[in-house]
C-alpha cells in the first residue's frame, strides 16, 4: 500500500465539523465519497479474504496503520479516512465475492449503509424521549412490523439488541424473572438463590449462547439440559415432555429453548408441539430464530416456521438473513408484562411525572442505558424492498443451498453430510484414507484461507441420527443473493482442487 504523504493541515484554531449540523452532513458525504476513491484504488484480495498467514496479513495492515500510538497532530479527517478504507479493503474480508460462504454474516445491503451512517450522524439514543424521539420512533415501527409478520398479535413488544447472543440472554432473563414469581420469589431483589433447581431445556443443537446466559443469569451452565434431536436434526418432542414430566417439586423448570435454524444445519425444531407441552407444563417457550427468522420473508420457507407465533419469547437477527450491517439484533416478547422487571425508574432519566406526560422512552426494555439506533437501517431495508423483495433474496439464497447440495452429490469426492435447509451445506471431503480424513478436511480449510482462494465453513457433524461420531466437515453458508449457480460451481471446484493439493502433499510427506 502506498502511503498516504500529502495530507491537508489541521486547524487547531477552527472548531471541528460536527456531523449533526448541515455543514457537517455535507462533510461526511465528502469524506465518504473520497474514502470511497480511496478503496476503489486499493489493492483489493484476488479472493475473498487475503492471501498469507494470519501472522503475515496481521503484520501488514499492523504496519500500513503505523505506530500504535496516539499521534500529537492529527491526519485530518479526509487523509485519516483514506487511510482506514485502503487498510480495510487490502487487508480484509469481502463478503461481496461469491466464494466468501463461511459464516452466518451476509454482505452488507447498500441501503442499509447508507441508513447506517444517516443515523450515526444523528447520534440519538433510545433510553429517554428526549434522546432521540425520532429514532424511538422508528425502532418502533420496526417492532411492530416484525411482530406482525411472527404473528404474535396486537399486544406483542420487542426490542433491538446488540447482537442474538444478548437476546438470548435478555430472553431468559424473563423467563428466569416469570418462573421466579410463580414461585412467589423476586429475582431481581433477591438474585436466585432461592430458586430451587434450576432447569433449561433446548436440543443438543441449540446455540452455545443458551449456556452463556445461564451462567450469566447465575443459573449456572449445569442448568442446561440438553435433549437428543431427530433424523433431521430437530429436538424430540417426546423427549422433552418425559424430561418435564420427570421433573420433581424440587426444580424449577425455568424455559424450553427451541431453535428455528440451528447454525450448522438450518433445521427448525418442531415449534408447535413444543408450545403444546411447554404450554401444558406452565413454562417460558423462548424461540432462538436468529438465523431463521429471514425464512418468513420466503413464502416457499415460511411455512417451516409454524408454531412460532405461539412462542413467550424470540431471538432474530437480521444481520443473517436480513443482510444489514452487525449487530441488527431482536427480542420479540408475546406480551409487554414480561419488561416489568427490567422497568428502571431515574431521576435524571426518565421520572415518574415526566413519563406519565408521555416523555417516555425504552428504557424499561433493555439491559442497556444508551443504545444507539440500529432499528433505522432495517426499516429503510425493509421499505424499500418490502416482504416480497426480502423473500426473493432469501429465495435466491436457498436455491443456490440446494444447486450446491446437488453438485456435492454428484462429486465422488465429497460427501454430503446435511442438506440444504435453509441456506447451509455441510460436506466433507472423503480422502483416499478414511482414518486421515478430519486431519486432511482441516488442512484443506486452512489451505484455501491462506491461499486467498475460497472462505468456507468448519465444524464438527455426525450422520443425522443418535450414535454417530463427530467429524470435521466443511460447510458452505451461503447469504450472496447475487451469486449464481456457475460460482457454486466455482467454489466447488476450488475446494476439490485444494483437497487434491492437500493430499499430495500429506502423500509426499509420508514418502
Amino acid at each position: 500500500m502506498t502511503p498516504l504523504t500529502e495530507t491537508r493541515p489541521v486547524r487547531p484554531d477552527l472548531p471541528p465539523l460536527l456531523a449533526g449540523s448541515r455543514e457537517g452532513l455535507a462533510e461526511v458525504l465528502t469524506v465518504l465519497t473520497e474514502a470511497v476513491d480511496a478503496a476503489s484504488t486499493a489493492r483489493r484480495p484476488h479472493g475473498p479474504v487475503p492471501a498469507g498467514s494470519p501472522a503475515e496479513v496481521l503484520a501488514a495492515a499492523t504496519e500500513a496503520l503505523g505506530a500504535a500510538e496516539l499521534p500529537a497532530e492529527g491526519l485530518g479527517s479526509r487523509a485519516a479516512l483514506q487511510l482506514l478504507a485502503t487498510v480495510l479493503v487490502e487487508h480484509g474480508i469481502d463478503l461481496s465475492h461469491p466464494r466468501a460462504a463461511a459464516h452466518l454474516q451476509p454482505p452488507a445491503l447498500a441501503v442499509a449503509v447508507a441508513a447506517d451512517a444517516l443515523a450515526s450522524a444523528g447520534n440519538a439514543s433510545l433510553d429517554t424521549y428526549d434522546s432521540g424521539p425520532s429514532a424511538i420512533a422508528v425502532e418502533r415501527w420496526l417492532v411492530g412490523a416484525l411482530t406482525r409478520l411472527a404473528g404474535l398479535g396486537e399486544r406483542a413488544d420487542g426490542v433491538l439488541t446488540p447482537g442474538g447472543s444478548l437476546s438470548n440472554l435478555l430472553g431468559l432473563l424473563l423467563a428466569r424473572d416469570a418462573a421466579a414469581h410463580r414461585r412467589g420469589i423476586d429475582a431481581r431483589e433477591h438474585g436466585v438463590v432461592a430458586l430451587p433447581g434450576p432447569v433449561v431445556f433446548c436440543s443438543e443443537l441449540a446455540h452455545f449462547s443458551t449456556h452463556r446466559a445461564c451462567a450469566a443469569l447465575g443459573l449456572g451452565e449445569s442448568a442446561v439440559r440438553p435433549l437428543p434431536v431427530d433424523d433431521h436434526r430437530r429436538m424430540r418432542p417426546d423427549a422433552l415432555a418425559a424430561a418435564l414430566d420427570s421433573l420433581g417439586p424440587d426444580r424449577t423448570p425455568v424455559a424450553v429453548v427451541a431453535t428455528a435454524g440451528t447454525t450448522d444445519f438450518g433445521s427448525v425444531d418442531p415449534l408447535a408441539r413444543i408450545a403444546e407441552i411447554a404450554a401444558g407444563h406452565g413454562v417460558w417457550m423462548h424461540v432462538d430464530a436468529a438465523y431463521g427468522f429471514g425464512a418468513l420473508f420466503s413464502e416457499r420457507l415460511a411455512p417451516r416456521l409454524a408454531g412460532l407465533e405461539l412462542a413467550d419469547s424470540i431471538t432474530l437477527d437480521l444481520h443473517k438473513l436480513g443482510w444489514q450491517p452487525a449487530a441488527t439484533s431482536v427480542l420479540l416478547v408475546s406480551d409487554p408484562a414480561a419488561f416489568t422487571s427490567l422497568g428502571r425508574e431515574v431521576a435524571y432519566l426518565n421520572p415518574a411525572d415526566d413519563c406519565e406526560a408521555g416523555y417516555d422512552g425504552l428504557l424499561g426494555r433493555s439491559l442497556q442505558t444508551t443504545r444507539r439506533p440500529d432499528a433505522v437501517k432495517a426499516a429503510a431495508t425493509l421499505l424499500a424492498y418490502g416482504r416480497t423483495g426480502m423473500g426473493r433474496m432469501v429465495d435466491a439464497c436457498h436455491d443456490l443451498a440446494r444447486h450446491a447440495e446437488r453438485r456435492i452429490l454428484a462429486e465422488p469426492d465429497l460427501e454430503l453430510v446435511a442438506p440444504a435447509e435453509l441456506t447451509t451445506v455441510v460436506f466433507r471431503y472423503r480422502g483416499a484414507d478414511p482414518s486421515a480424513a478430519d486431519d486432511l478436511n482441516g488442512a484443506l480449510r486452512r489451505r484455501l484461507l491462506e491461499s486467498g482462494s475460497a472462505l468456507v465453513g468448519r465444524t464438527e457433524a455426525g450422520a443425522a441420527g443418535p450414535g454417530s461420531p463427530k467429524r470435521v466437515c466443511l460447510k458452505f453458508t451461503l447469504l450472496n443473493p447475487t451469486a449464481t449457480p456457475d460460482d457454486i460451481d466455482g467454489l466447488v471446484d476450488t475446494v476439490l482442487d485444494a483437497g487434491r493439493s492437500c493430499e499430495r502433499l500429506i502423500e509426499e510427506g509420508a514418502a
